[in-house]
């Protein structure tokens, strides 16, 4: 089987590439030359854990190619996945241009039935305007060709993708006739003989279920910030709590954790998109207007934390450490990152920062500048310190050796902003220690 996916972004590269591993002929297209030259020499413009190694192994193998023109590649594909970026408007409405762009070329080129299956997140509605474009695109050729339009949502995780593809919990699949179910089904036979969920309903229904499973997990992270802020104030503990509610089979332990705000390009995007996709239907989700407030205001409350163990002490001239810049470990992506809002603040309130992050230092560099001090690793961040803040839980902080830091810091004061650390250990060794919820 040969299929095509547009867009070599982070959803491309990594179902593209999964494809291949499976047995099946895939040739990965994108506009930008430099990216198609660069993947052509094995370089990855991404980083996740084992992906560098897959591109590899199928580029060797024959079964994973790139290219800059969908046109020539067009002739030889049942499939065509678009996987292009739906960047949030101003609005917070989905910008559709690059799908919409993808449909137009795909109706100019096509000379054979093919299904065009929409990967990248879009709202409700987005097939029949694919399926417009194609359409208006082939009636000024004055040709008429069949053609399907798909919807298959990705529910993958930065950090887990390639394990997310190839054991994934469920594979939504929404299609408008039978032909497309079996060209479709045939695609992901091998997923059905691993007995994985591969699921088929209709269209807008795929395209709703990305938006809603996204903001369940976002109203989760909210809901639980928003019980650790309480817990702070009444005496209580969210871990405690987190374990106790967790424990229901209704609610589950998955997605309870208290932190300093989430971020990514998933989670933030797909919130605002579905409220004004409600908004454009005269419905206002009022629960997820809440979640995106509550997780505004988590990402400033380290900041906040920092001021008030200065008291009245005024943080200009301080220097602060960060340990962790990406929104979450196992990923370089900073995209709607806590520690973007961090360092601004931070950089506003006079202070001099250090920053460490094992993955993410180049990604901050091109987003900021030098407006921070990168350094070598966690210890030469926390130098001269008059404060540690812990913003992504990488595994390389979990254990760290504190009388080091003691030593290096001018004050021992460490507020954690995932609760990775230990409360007892941290004043055994003569620290200040603040965390969320306790």
């Amino acid at each position: 089987m040969n299929i095509a996916i547009v867009g070599t972004g982070y959803v491309g590269l990594v179902s593209g590439t999964c494809f291949a591993d499976t047995g099946v002929n895939v040739t990965c297209v994108d506009v930008d030359a430099n990216k198609i030259e660069r993947l052509k020499n094995g370089d990855i413009p991404i980083y996740e854990p084992g992906l560098d190694e897959l591109v590899k192994k199928n580029m060797a193998a024959g079964r994973l190619h790139f290219s800059t023109d969908l046109a020539s590649v067009l002739n030889d594909v049942s499939i065509v996945f678009s996987a292009v970026g739906t960047p949030p408007d101003e609005d917070g409405s989905a910008d559709l241009k690059y799908v919409l762009q993808v449909a137009r070329t795909i109706g100019q080129n096509l000379n054979h039935y093919v299904v065009v299956v929409t990967k990248s997140t879009v709202p409700v509605g987005t097939a029949k305007k694919v399926h417009q474009a194609i359409d208006e695109e082939l009636q000024k050729r004055g040709v008429s060709i069949e053609f399907d339009v798909a919807s298959n949502p990705e529910f993958l995780k930065e950090g887990s993708a390639i394990k997310d593809f190839m054991s994934p919990d469920r594979v939504v699949v929404g299609v408008e006739s039978e032909h497309a179910k079996k060209v479709l089904s045939r695609l992901y036979k091998p997923f059905m003989m691993n007995n994985f969920r591969v699921i088929f309903m209709d269209i807008p229904s795929a395209e709703m279920t990305k938006y809603a499973a996204n903001s369940m997990l976002a109203t989760r992270i909210s809901f639980m910030n928003d019980i650790a802020n309480l817990c702070e104030r009444v005496g209580a503990d969210v871990n405690m709590v987190r374990a106790g509610i967790g424990s229901d089979t209704r609610i589950g332990r998955k997605f309870l954790y208290a932190g300093c705000g989430y971020g990514g390009s998933c989670f933030p995007k797909d919130v605002k998109a579905l409220i004004k996709t409600a908004d454009q239907n005269g419905y206002s989700m009022e629960v997820l207007k809440a979640v995106e407030r509550v997780n505004e205001n988590q990402k400033s409350i380290l900041f906040e934390k920092l001021k008030k163990a200065y008291e009245d002490e005024s943080l200009k001239g301080k220097t602060i450490a960060m340990w962790g810049l990406s929104f979450k470990p196992e990923t370089d992506d900073m995209r709607e990152s806590t520690a973007l809002v961090m360092i601004k603040l931070l950089l506003e309130a006079g202070c001099s920062i250090r920053v460490y992050d094992p993955v993410a230092m180049e990604e901050c560099k091109r987003r900021i500048g030098d407006s921070v001090i990168y350094c070598r690793d966690m210890y030469d961040a926390v130098l001269n310190a008059d404060a540690l803040l812990l913003l992504t839980e990488w595994k390389e902080f979990r254990l760290p050796t504190w009388g080091v830091i003691k030593k290096a810091m001018k004050r021992p004061l460490v507020i954690d902003g995932r609760n990775i650390f230990d409360t007892e250990e941290l004043s055994e060794n003569g620290f200040e220690y603040h965390c969320i919820g306790k």
